[in-house]
């Protein structure tokens, strides 16, 4: 009789000691790494930044190790627009055949240097724990000063493995030198059942400006658990928008340091969910310098008997005067079983600052519905366009015009499954 295949953290525990081996760099991190998931285990919802998030369903599969062989990725690849150059992964694993050469940037696989940034905290989260201990792939990039990088599309694609659930961790590292540019459109999309556990550290040197667009589609039966470390250095500017519709459990925890002076952050998301999904967007955003600017706007869209769930803090630390930040978030119930939570904070210490927070949660206007049906709309249009004019103000902060294009795609073949 087959012995049963462990679950939770013993499960991801008893893989890395059968593939300790075989993983790229140095061991050191990961032993580390390995030792805090064992005293920690998975988290549950008695931790505070968890409250509101079961990671039960996850705790509870037996992942498998993903094979690697040359399937044909057309049809999954086909559901993004091309708008630069594409790197392209495939169940964590970097596709040279589907991938190009960034023109502006030096890119190297993750596999080939495997050498963890700064900016993660394994020790901390049991989550970065677990992608320190059994990363195998990822993009490094990096753009030189005062250089345009253009535009790298960071491919993550899973594929289906019927009855054999899988798990990947990639880890990225983004720097960019001082005065550099780069707009990155990073998407998550697949089939089947499995967990994607990214990790992505970022630096923006003194004057540099990264555009970060992230598309999370993921299966609806699959499990999507990313962390995202940036800092900013003096004058830097971080410009990231996630849109997450994918994933039958879901969460996206991002840690902003406004590291220089001047530095900018502006930390957006939409969240569109439907049936029994869940969703959870968790933000820090620490100005640890004077004359720092952050601007937060988080939108959700939910129907059926989804939850959508809002964290966001603000930390300003003593020295950082002249602080600007703000932060909102705005939910839209389609219907009287879905649900939304919202948790703002503000931990200030210095005094001279402009900083506020809000939330509002309700359902569409019926006044502006019965007005667009007084002329003649159907429902279901009058429906679709009111929830198309709350998402765009969101969407059109996205300043680069392809990767906009490719979110409003996205949206549209959302609401088109919605309404069908």
């Amino acid at each position: 009789m087959n012995a049963p295949i462990a679950t939770g953290a013993q499960g991801f525990l008893a893989r890395f000691e059968g593939l300790r081996t075989r993983l790229p760099g140095d061991p050191a991190p990961r032993e580390a790494a390995a030792e805090t998931l064992r005293a920690l285990g998975l988290p549950g919802r008695r931790d505070e930044a968890w409250h509101y998030t079961n990671l039960r369903p996850v705790a509870e599969a037996a992942f498998h190790e993903p094979l690697t062989p040359l399937i044909d990725c057309a049809a999954l690849l086909a559901r993004v627009p091309s708008v630069g150059t594409r790197l392209v992964f495939v169940d964590g694993r970097f596709r040279a055949d589907l991938s190009g050469t960034p023109a502006g940037a030096a890119f190297t696989p993750f596999a080939t240097n495997a050498a963890f940034g700064p900016l993660a905290r394994p020790d901390r989260d049991p989550l970065v724990a677990l992608n320190t201990m059994l990363a195998e792939d990822g993009a490094v990039i990096s753009v030189a000063a005062n250089t345009d990088g253009g535009t790298i599309e960071l491919i993550n694609l899973a594929t289906d493995s019927p009855g054999r659930p899988t798990a990947f961790h990639p880890r990225h590292l983004i720097r960019l030198g001082a005065g550099a540019r780069l707009t990155l459109l990073d998407v998550a999309l697949g089939e089947g059942t499995y967990l994607h556990n990214p990790v992505t550290e970022i630096k923006v040197a003194d004057g540099a400006t990264l555009t970060h667009v992230r598309l999370q589609n993921e299966a609806l039966s699959a499990y999507h658990l990313a962390t995202i470390y940036t800092t900013i250095a003096a004058g830097g500017t971080y410009d990231s928008f996630t849109l997450v519709l994918g994933g039958r459990l879901a969460r996206a925890e991002i840690h902003t340091e406004l590291a220089g002076p001047g530095a900018i952050a502006h930390v957006n998301a939409a969240q569109l969910l439907s049936g029994v999904q869940h969703a959870d967007i968790t933000s820090v955003v620490r100005h640890a310098a004077p004359h720092g600017t952050s601007r937060q706007t988080v939108k959700n869209v939910l129907a059926g008997r989804s939850r959508g769930v809002f964290q966001g803090r603000i930390e300003v630390a003593r020295h950082a005067q002249k602080t600007d930040g703000y932060q909102m978030n705005q939910a839209l119930l389609l219907s009287p079983d879905a649900e939304m939570d919202s948790k703002p904070e503000l931990e200030i210490f210095a005094d001279d600052v402009k900083c506020s927070h809000g939330a509002t949660v309700g359902e569409l206007d019926a006044e502006q519905l019965f007005y667009l049906r007084s002329r003649g709309i159907p429902d279901k249009e009058a429906r679709a366009m009111l929830v198309r004019a709350f998402l765009t103000e969101a969407i059109e902060a996205v300043s680069h015009e392809g990767a906009r294009g490719v979110l409003e795609s996205a949206v549209r073949q959302w609401w088109e499954r919605q309404a069908a």
